[in-house]
């Protein structure tokens, strides 16, 4: 997880490819895995009902291939994040490990939950994808990077463009991407706006 308030102007890790468009946040998070009181423990569930069958049995999933066990850059394809608006899937891949992901688009409300938690969602274009995702497959210790300052994305040494929309990109690294944590460090403001509102009587910040 991203420290809270966090500055995020580069993402450094190994990749992992999900290949697909329009992969919905229920292949994401499976609905059954919601009804929890908190987000620990999802990461387990991260693409469950494509990763296992219905006996529990394990699939051919790159989330099950263990040369993948510890990336942190995820590389997928069109649309993905469609589907419901359930802030469970970026919860998911973030417990799984997830830092930053790369694809060709991305659904509004799957890039701004993923926002929210300080993951860079950043695209490419669709040649850029396809070479990205070969080279990650065929070696997975490589190592990524992504740098939102300057608009790139590197790998093996070759560097392709990165776009993000602006408005994340700079919630990021201004560290101004978790809302908690600004409206905790603007709270004289807060109190003062809320004081001139007649209908606010009792005011109060609770940490």
């Amino acid at each position: 997880m991203v420290e809270q308030g966090a500055q995020v102007s580069t993402v450094s890790g190994r990749g992992i490819v999900v290949r697909g468009n329009d992969i919905d946040t229920d292949r994401i998070i499976p609905a059954r895995y919601m009804k929890v009181v908190t987000f620990d423990g999802l990461g387990e569930f991260a693409f469950r009902d494509v990763r296992f069958d219905s006996a529990g049995n394990t699939l051919d999933h790159p989330f099950n291939d263990p040369q993948f066990a510890d990336a942190s850059v995820l590389f997928v394809n069109k649309n993905f994040g469609c589907g419901s608006s359930r802030e469970h899937a970026p919860q998911a891949l973030v417990r799984w490990g997830i830092r930053a992901v790369v694809g060709e688009s991305f659904a509004e409300i799957f890039a701004g939950n993923c926002n929210a938690l300080g993951v860079p969602t950043v695209t490419v274009s669709e040649e850029a994808i396809g070479q990205l995702m070969e080279q990650i497959e065929a070696n997975p210790s490589a190592e990524v990077t992504i740098d939102l300052g300057t608009g790139t994305l590197t790998v093996n040494g070759t560097t392709f463009e990165a776009a993000s929309n602006s408005a994340y990109r700079n919630a990021l690294m201004s560290g101004e991407w978790d809302s908690t944590s600004v409206l905790r460090d603007n709270e004289p403001a807060i109190r003062k706006t809320a004081s001139a509102l007649p209908y606010v009587t009792d005011f109060a910040v609770h940490s």
